[in-house]
């Protein structure tokens, strides 16, 4: 008997839950109709469709496959199992390897063609979607609201239209961290280090951002990136957007940040956002200058170092609770050392 494997996924959470047990449920009757015994059912809950490279699902039923355990795969559409056209046809030529046929409810049997014609489809799809929610951020920042995401020193504000709907991209500033916020930007412009900041706020137990602890690269950031406490602008009542876009890395599937050039940044005013007051916005911006002129020659020197010594291309293997553990006394991070060899006095 034709043994037949299913495979559902949903591409978010804000599908229903029951989404693949539905799924499963009309691959399953559809399986029964054509006399097949169900060997193995694989999904991938919330998980985007735009790659299969880290969806656990996919990865198991191809191993499955390799390994002989069905002849064929039962989904409800082809772009259940992937929209990224690359994905597909090399899904396609691994199951085709292993004599695993996909059948979808959609399509039908798929073969090369399927492959070509709706990887396509579904490539677009992708960005034209893209497309469509990068002009609705746009949008709604060009308003006044937020483009997503929350940050220290705001809440986010649940409002409804008058028909239900919810009203999104309202923030509103959080008094005891508005305090915290000016407090970080005036001892820093009197000249404490970001890293002196951070212990002195973890001493205190003063909760950083999503309540963790404060360290010095959540306050100084990027400059030019404006990452980080000290550079954002929403602080002095200027709300930037569109200052890097991510692309996905074809070999992780991981998204990775790009910077805008400043022309495609998008500034809107919003003053009733403002925390920090121009003079002292200035005074930081004028301390970050001249630390970076300070050490820009000795950040050119440690450069060259590292490209004329061969040493510097190696680096510190990585342990069990690298960058997780902090010393706590001066919270910092702590390095795993290999101890010495014993040796003999003399020796």
């Amino acid at each position: 008997m034709t043994r037949a494997a299913l495979y559902a996924r949903c591409s978010s959470d804000n599908q229903r839950e029951a989404s693949i047990e539905d799924q499963i449920r009309l691959c399953r009757e559809h399986a029964a109709r054509e006399g097949w015994q169900i060997a193995e059912s694989y999904h991938d809950a919330a998980i985007s469709g735009a790659s299969t490279i880290l969806r656990p699902g996919i990865q198991k039923l191809v191993r499955d496959a390799q390994c002989g355990q069905f002849q064929i795969v039962v989904a409800e559409a082809l772009d259940r199992i992937s929209r990224d056209q690359a994905d597909v046809a090399t899904l396609f030529k691994h199951l085709k390897f292993a004599g695993v046929t996909i059948v979808t409810l959609a399509e039908g049997e798929i073969s090369e063609l399927h492959v070509g014609l709706k990887g396509t489809m579904n490539a677009l799809f992708l960005k034209d979607l893209a497309m469509k929610t990068h002009r609705g951020l746009r949008g709604r920042v060009e308003a006044g609201k937020s483009g997503g995401g929350i940050c220290y020193g705001y809440r986010v504000v649940h409002r409804h239209d008058a028909n239900g709907e919810p009203i999104r991209g309202d923030r509103a500033i959080v008094s005891e961290e508005a305090e915290i916020v000016r407090r970080i930007f005036r001892d820093f412009a009197g000249g404490m280090s970001p890293r002196e900041i951070a212990r002195k706020l973890n001493d205190e137990g003063v909760p950083g951002p999503d309540g963790k602890l404060w360290s010095n690269t959540t306050i100084r950031g990027h400059v030019r990136r404006g990452t980080g406490l000290l550079n954002n602008e929403l602080y002095i009542g200027r709300l930037v957007w569109n200052r890097q876009r991510y692309v996905k890395d074809p070999a992780t599937g991981k998204r990775v940040s790009r910077l805008n050039p400043p022309e495609k940044w998008i500034r809107t005013e919003v003053p009733e956002l403002r925390i920090v007051d121009d003079e002292l916005w200035r005074k930081v911006k004028a301390k970050q200058k001249e630390i970076s002129e300070k050490h820009a020659n000795a950040i050119a020197a440690v450069r060259e170092h590292h490209r004329t010594n061969p040493l510097s291309a190696l680096q510190r293997a990585k342990s069990l609770l690298s960058g997780l553990v902090y010393c706590g006394v001066w919270w910092r991070p702590m390095l795993a050392a290999r101890p010495e060899p014993f040796r003999l006095l003399g020796a």
